[in-house]
Parts: C-alpha cells; structure tokens; sequence
C-alpha cells in the first residue's frame, strides 16, 4: 500500500470511527452517512492541501479511489 493510500485509510477509519477498513469497501457500505462523507472530504482536503470538486468526490467510494484522486490532484499542481 502506498503511503497516500495508507494515509487516506487511516483518516477514512478515523473519520467513520472505523476499526478496520479494506481500502476498496464503498464508504457507504461501511456506515457512512453524507454527513460523514462531507467530513471525510473536509479532512482530506485539509490533510492533503487539495481541493476536490464535489463531482470528482461523489465518483471516489472507496479509500483507494479516493487515494488516487487526492494523487492526481497533488501531481497535477491543483490546489
């Protein structure tokens, strides 16, 4: 696992008050509300100094999506 990948787990499980967490579960199958999951976008945007469209956000279900999306977006200079 990569360390962007580790990193976004270990604040999915945080945020989702999480035990464990396979990096490919929907974060709605694990008990994620929206409420959750716009928590979960303020601190990875927050921990990662990213801005991520709402759009691209709702697409990324899964620790692993998301991981790579906050890697596309930390490689491509956006904010």
């Amino acid at each position: 696992m990569d360390a962007t990948l580790e990193e976004v787990v270990r604040v999915v499980r945080e945020t989702g008050g999480l035990k464990e967490l396979n990096p490919d579960a929907d974060f709605y199958d694990q008990g994620f509300s929206s409420v959750s999951a716009l928590q979960l976008l303020i601190e990875v945007e927050e921990q990662f100094g990213v801005t991520i469209p709402d759009d691209a956000f709702v697409k990324a279900r899964s620790a692993r999506d998301l991981a790579a999306l906050v890697s596309n977006l930390k490689g491509s200079g956006a904010p």
